[in-house]
């Protein structure tokens, strides 16, 4: 199978993991070799309910026995998705009311993008640098790492890039700037959360100048930093919500968000401004609605900042010279990217999952799934202190 594997699928990377997977189940993840692996990923904070949570599966087997595909995204009237849309505007501000479901983060962020242009008559795009939102066009175009693009010039015009967390940048903003587009806490730059009233900073200044503030809440969304988005805590409210990832239970989605006099303009001048075939399936806004469910009705949310409060006490160590992030969307940071990729790759000899983050080389990723225990929690920071503990002796 692993022959196959690097023969056939493509890869990202020259040497993949290459865990063969058997099958999984709440916080855990086991190999063909019978070896169970505890998951402090959740896939790259995906898995918020963990794996093979019954009521997810239970959506989704309803869902299947009545119908799949149907017809593309916004022609026929089908219940999961319409829930979900629902759902969301119940628990958002009102000025965000009205959300387009898409199959991918990044397709929500392409979607997003086009709908600040189209709104405002304008073209500037201002991100932020060290800022990840996917990887199309127009995402990577924002993307604000030069590494990663070079080789994929040219991309789109009129993108220019702030310092996140410093107001003095914000003078860039101005009347010609179609929008602002940040992440809440910016995640593969190394989990930086806003400081100093930052994002309300920039809200201010969008106002001033009628730019759109668009953030990008795939990764810290759907209760994964104590609250249902990250922009709760910053008082901070976006003219556009991305989210994806973890509104989906294990499956591919995303979804860009906002009023209805914003988003109606996708509708006509031209008509079918964003159009997607697959957008809003039916078995995954199933699972993604049985996912919301769960979380707003249950205590997962405010579990996860005691659970915060856990790792940082647990994860004491002379090599972590920092744990970034909130909630359970977390990072150690260590003296090297050497420790750091020891640290991951040796942790899944020991039955543990980690991982890194894009850009910061010294960060190891922490995003278990909302449902871990404590005992769980315990069981993966003795691991992870022991190999530290290792690799201090080496």
């Amino acid at each position: 199978m692993k022959e196959d594997f690097l023969k056939y699928q493509a890869q990202t990377t020259p040497h993949p993991l290459s865990m063969e997977i058997s099958h999984a189940d709440g916080c855990y993840i086991y190999d063909t070799n019978k070896n169970a692996y505890l998951d402090f990923v959740a896939g790259v904070s995906a898995c918020s309910l963990g794996h093979n949570h019954p009521k997810i599966n239970k959506a989704i087997q309803i869902q299947l026995n009545k119908y799949l595909h149907v017809m593309v995204y916004g022609e026929y009237i089908q219940k999961p998705a319409v829930e979900l849309t629902k759902l969301l505007a119940d628990n958002l501000p009102k000025c965000l009311e009205k959300t387009y479901l898409t199959n991918s983060g990044t397709e929500a962020i392409e979607g997003a993008l086009k709908l600040a242009k189209r709104a405002t008559g304008r073209s500037e795009i201002i991100s932020a640098k060290h800022a990840y939102h996917g990887n199309t066009m127009g995402a990577l175009s924002v993307m604000g790492f030069e590494e990663r693009k070079q080789a994929f010039r040219p991309l789109l015009p009129d993108v220019k890039f702030i310092e996140f967390n410093n107001k003095n940048s914000l003078d860039a903003i101005t009347f010609k700037t179609a929008c602002v587009i940040l992440e809440t806490i910016q995640g593969g730059a190394g989990f930086i959360e806003p400081t100093n009233d930052y994002l309300r900073k920039v809200r201010k200044k969008c106002d001033n100048t009628g730019t759109l503030l668009i953030l990008d809440e795939i990764q810290p969304g759907i209760g994964r930093t104590g609250k249902l988005f990250s922009f709760e805590h910053y008082n901070c409210i976006p003219d556009i919500l991305v989210t994806g990832k973890g509104l989906g239970g294990g499956l591919p989605i995303g979804a860009f968000t906002s009023s209805s006099a914003l988003m109606d303009f996708l509708m006509d001048n031209p008509k079918l401004g964003h159009i997607t075939t697959f957008g809003g399936h039916p078995l995954i806004a199933a699972s993604a609605l049985a996912t919301l469910k769960e979380i707003i009705a249950t205590d997962l949310m405010s579990q996860a900042l005691n659970k915060e409060k856990l790792f940082r006490k647990l994860l004491k160590h002379q090599l972590i010279k920092e744990i970034r992030g909130k909630g359970l969307m977390l990072a150690i940071i260590l003296p090297s990217s050497e420790i750091a990729n020891t640290l991951v790759l040796e942790s899944q000899n020991q039955g543990l999952i980690l991982f890194w983050l894009l850009f910061e080389p010294k960060a190891v990723r922490i995003t278990p799934p909302l449902t871990i225990s404590e005992e769980e929690i315990v069981k993966g920071c003795n691991i992870i202190r022991s190999l530290l503990d290792r690799i201090a002796q080496e």
